[in-house]
């Protein structure tokens, strides 16, 4: 039997590669757009690729089942109430399909999406029984999916207690969860963990979700723990529903002189090096999303305007290329390019570029105490949730993605430090700020908020002031 589960780090999206080698028969399930790695195991493995089946309409990323139709005439397989505008065969609750071997029973299990399934594999060479569950979008190790990419959020998520008590929780505790998502991932609660598999009896025992037996209060919770809606959801749901789409985008290599043209014409610039090196130098207006850190992508997909050609600047022409794939694993396709030879040609031609202050969150406070009140603005830039529990005081609380202009609340004549818990979100957020007109933005970094109150400073919380730790 043929099991592998791959992995997309930056999305926190996995996908299987499943079948018989005896048989040379094999499907994949809830493909990615690049598609490389299932023919590169295909082909060392021996096996045909004959079959693609979705969990459901993905909402995160673009599906590579219309590029692996294209490469390798699969068939696509998916629930009846997908409504797919493309070649495929429709399943039901129950359906099973044989690969080789190995046996896939379809379990329907709506409330992330309507049409959202679960597969049940079973070895029938050992016995008939399910050895293993993906679990698509419904079960996570450590937690349950989010509710409100489909539906009204508290039907979507009344209808996942459901498929969790009547369905996959009827199933014996030995069956190992193997889910579609891992820890990070925008379609998962903050419970999710980055372990890779799980078993139902140890979700049962540990994954705080699965302990709640009254369907209101599961529904209350999950609605309290769902985080902000991604603003490109639609449009990555429609693309899977079809046409297919079975090309990607080549990005061109463009000279310093080229990239600024764009710029004038309102290319967007996406600076992907680290917040270290956009500190040290970077283009004026651009905008700061490390790819060395998993969620390259949900980042961009909050930062870019679909309309708007993209310009990627890099280290080299390497970190172009690659952020241009990882662009289009979620609905993004117009691009400009990317700076050839990185910011090293743009440096090299002598063309200006800007530097942004850092400050460890260790000396950030006193550096506040050195500072008039007035002369310092302080932007929290967490989620609300994080800054109502508690924040500096006399700090603005504005979430990063919902910075698309310079905010009212401040002053862009005047310094701004910006904060959040750990540095990685205030450098796009600082970024965000220059390239909307502030004079001055300080990034804090290694450490945020708890730094400063863990070091004995006051903070306070939207109900009553907290004390510090000392």
């Amino acid at each position: 039997m043929i099991f592998r589960q791959i992995i997309h780090d930056d999305l926190g999206c996995a996908s299987y590669l499943i079948g018989d080698e005896k048989a040379g028969v094999a499907a994949v399930v809830d493909p990615r757009f690049e598609i490389d790695e299932y023919l590169d195991l295909a082909r060392y493995m021996g096996v045909s690729i004959d079959h693609v089946f979705e969990t459901h309409n993905h909402a995160d990323h673009v599906s590579g089942h219309g590029r692996l139709a294209a490469a390798t005439g699969a068939t696509i397989h998916v629930h009846k109430l997908n409504g797919a505008d493309y070649p495929h065969e429709a399943f039901e609750d129950g359906d099973e399909f044989m690969l080789g071997t190995l046996k896939l029973t379809v379990m329907h299990t709506p409330g992330h999406r309507p049409e959202h399934c679960c597969f049940l594999l079973a070895d029938t060479r050992r016995g008939e029984e399910p050895w293993a569950l993906l679990s698509g979008d419904t079960l996570f190790v450590g937690d349950t999916a989010r509710t409100d990419l489909a539906i009204e959020k508290s039907e979507g998520a009344q209808g996942i207690f459901d498929s969790l008590h009547n369905k996959i929780l009827t199933l014996p505790d030995k069956v190992e969860v193997w889910p579609a998502h891992l820890g990070g991932s925008m379609c998962g609660g903050p419970g999710m963990d980055m372990k890779v598999s799980s078993t139902i009896g140890f979700e049962k025992e540990h994954n705080p979700a699965l302990s709640i037996e009254d369907p209101e209060e599961f529904v209350s919770l999950a609605i309290a723990k769902l985080g902000a809606q991604p603003p490109n959801f639609h449009a990555i749901v429609d693309i899977n529903h079809g046409p297919l789409v079975t090309e990607g985008v080549e990005l061109m290599p463009l000279s310093p002189r080229q990239v600024e043209e764009h710029r004038r014409h309102g290319a967007l610039l996406v600076d992907v090096r680290t917040d270290l090196q956009y500190d040290d130098a970077h283009i004026e207006g651009s905008v700061s999303i490390p790819m060395m850190k998993a969620g390259f992508g949900s980042k961009l997909a909050w930062v870019a305007d679909r309309e708007r050609p993209i310009v990627f600047v890099g280290r080299d022409d390497e970190d172009g290329r690659r952020a241009g794939k990882l662009a289009l694993a979620i609905g993004l396709r117009n691009f400009a390019g990317y700076l050839h030879g990185g910011m090293t040609s743009w440096r090299q031609e002598g063309r200006p570029a800007r530097r942004t202050e850092r400050i460890p969150a260790a000396e950030f406070p006193a550096r506040v105490a050195a500072t008039a009140e007035e002369d310092l603005q302080i932007l929290d830039i967490r989620e609300t949730n994080e800054f109502a529990d508690f924040h500096i005081p006399n700090s603005v609380g504005i979430p990063w993605h919902d910075i698309t202009e310079f905010p009212d609340s401040l002053d862009a004549s005047r310094p701004i430090a910006v904060v959040c818990a750990s540095g990685n979100r205030a450098g796009t957020a600082a970024s965000l700020l220059e390239r909307f007109g502030a004079s001055e933005v300080i990034h804090v970094v290694s450490g945020g908020v708890g730094t400063w109150r863990d070091l004995g400073n006051p903070v306070v919380s939207d109900s009553a002031p907290v004390t510090a730790n000392v």
